[in-house]
């Protein structure tokens, strides 16, 4: 049988390496084989990434959280593949514009740059892809892109904006960024029901 396989896409001051990415690998461990990339900061960028990763990779399912499920939502509509939406941030420039000035990533990045800098330019990016992030959506989709949001997330609230895309909202006791006990508990067992339900191996 050939191995199934997830992408784990990252939030904004995360990176591949970021404690949700590595608990997918652990608890995944000899089930599913999971990617964690370095997204690239710049949203165009990312989604050019990440589009031909999947051409590359063809996953059976995307996981996202925060930004890196705003970026997951736009791809798995565009390409058919399902996806998980830990708590989506479908606003980022709200996210952004409380936090201009330079920063650095939360945990380390394959290629050694830690520092970036929120500015207006990385804003307005965000805002056109902001605009057209519903483009790709069909009714199709509304089945095969499942939500899961921390009843204890003070950062983003979109779940009544998902709920007016998709059907599959779950909730877990967390707050916006998993623990890995919750990667563990809440987000795994949802990875393996979404790729049993949607197995894209019969449409490559």
């Amino acid at each position: 049988m050939e191995t199934r396989k997830i992408i784990f896409l990252h939030g904004f001051f995360a990176s591949g390496s970021c404690i949700p990415a590595q608990a997918f690998v652990q608890y995944l461990k000899g089930k599913i084989q999971v990617l964690t990339p370095d997204l690239p900061l710049h949203p165009h960028e990312a989604l050019r990434f990440i589009h031909q990763l999947c051409e590359q990779e063809k996953p059976d399912a995307l996981v996202g959280n925060s930004n890196g499920s705003f970026l997951a939502q736009i791809e798995a509509a565009r390409s058919g593949i399902p996806a998980l939406l830990g708590n989506p941030y479908f606003e980022m420039t709200k996210f952004l514009k409380e936090r201009i000035g330079p920063h650095e990533y939360k945990s380390p990045r394959r290629d050694g740059k830690q520092q970036f800098i929120i500015d207006q330019e990385l804003i307005h990016e965000f805002e056109e892809v902001q605009l057209h992030q519903w483009d790709y959506y069909k009714e199709s989709d509304r089945e095969r892109i499942w939500g899961l949001f921390g009843e204890n997330d003070q950062l983003a609230h979109y779940k009544p904006l998902f709920l007016t895309y998709y059907t599959h909202a779950y909730s877990f006791p967390g707050a916006h960024t998993p623990t890995a006990e919750e990667v563990r508990y809440y987000y795994v067992p949802l990875v393996e029901k979404l790729i049993q339900d949607f197995s894209t191996k019969s449409h490559h």
